[in-house]
């Protein structure tokens, strides 16, 4: 018996994870009190780029990749970034999310 496992890759990359997030990066610091139209855009087409698990993992490792790799940046706001652009992604925006297990369906 041979059993055959088919592994999807993401067609997302990090550099486009970067440009869609970056311009969220000042309101994660703290500047305003609203996220700004060019970061709800960002988000938005984040979100419309990533359609399968492999694309939503990997957008979710570039995330916490950029956000560890920032400082000032406010862990609370990102998390909540997504609900005031009205977006709804498949998982916390969290330095301790699990990026693989907790994205195994969606």
């Amino acid at each position: 018996m041979v059993v055959t496992v088919t592994v999807a890759e993401s067609t997302i990359t990090c550099g486009q994870v970067t440009q869609s997030a970056s311009p969220c990066v000042p309101y994660a610091q703290g500047a305003g009190v609203a996220p700004t139209a060019a970061c709800c855009s960002g988000i938005q087409s984040l979100n419309d780029a990533t359609k399968t698990t492999p694309d939503h993992q990997t957008a979710c490792k570039c995330l916490k990749a950029i956000a560890g790799s920032i400082s000032g940046i406010n862990y609370g706001v990102v998390a909540g970034i997504p609900g005031k652009c009205d977006v709804t992604i498949p998982f916390k925006l969290s330095l301790s999310t699990d990026c693989i297990l907790s994205i195994v369906i969606y």
